[in-house]
């Protein structure tokens, strides 16, 4: 057993995580996702055809959740030019906790949320360097709205 499969494994036997309970996580957050008003328009712009993107969720959640190192992409460079803000953020862990939450064991849910809370902030932080920001700590990304005084 590589040093990968071991730390995957003792994180499995600690959690209680399985890939097909990512891929059932994975599934059923997108449908939330899909749904909402908020966050379906910026993912309906990018993605057409949604069975490759869940293919990548999973494995991408694989490698975070698990360390498995399934995943090989570069989120933070895919987030970066979307039009999101800390609202976005807010709403995406929003459904994906309340998906953790129907979905998981305490202690499954528990390790995907604080995955989620630091994937959330990394890729906020990410959208507002990009956008010329320099958050400081607590602080939040927010953009101007339309019309509105700066």
């Amino acid at each position: 057993m590589t040093p990968r499969e071991r730390v995957a494994a003792e994180i499995a036997e600690r959690t209680g995580i399985t890939e097909a309970m990512i891929e059932r996580l994975v599934h059923a957050f997108y449908a939330k996702v899909r749904a909402d008003e908020m966050l379906a328009p910026v993912f309906n712009a990018r993605i057409q055809d949604w069975e490759p993107h869940l293919a990548q969720m999973c494995a991408f959640w694989s490698s975070v959740a698990l360390m498995t190192g399934r995943y090989h992409g570069t989120p933070m460079a895919k987030h970066m030019p979307l039009p999101v803000d800390a609202a976005h953020f807010d709403r995406w862990l929003a459904l994906f906790e309340q998906t953790a939450h129907e979905i998981c064991p305490p202690e499954a849910e528990a390790h995907f949320v604080a995955c989620a809370r630091r994937i959330a902030a990394s890729l906020e932080l990410g959208v507002a360097n990009a956008n010329g920001a320099m958050l400081g700590v607590g602080e939040r990304f927010r953009r101007q709205q339309e019309g509105a005084m700066p």
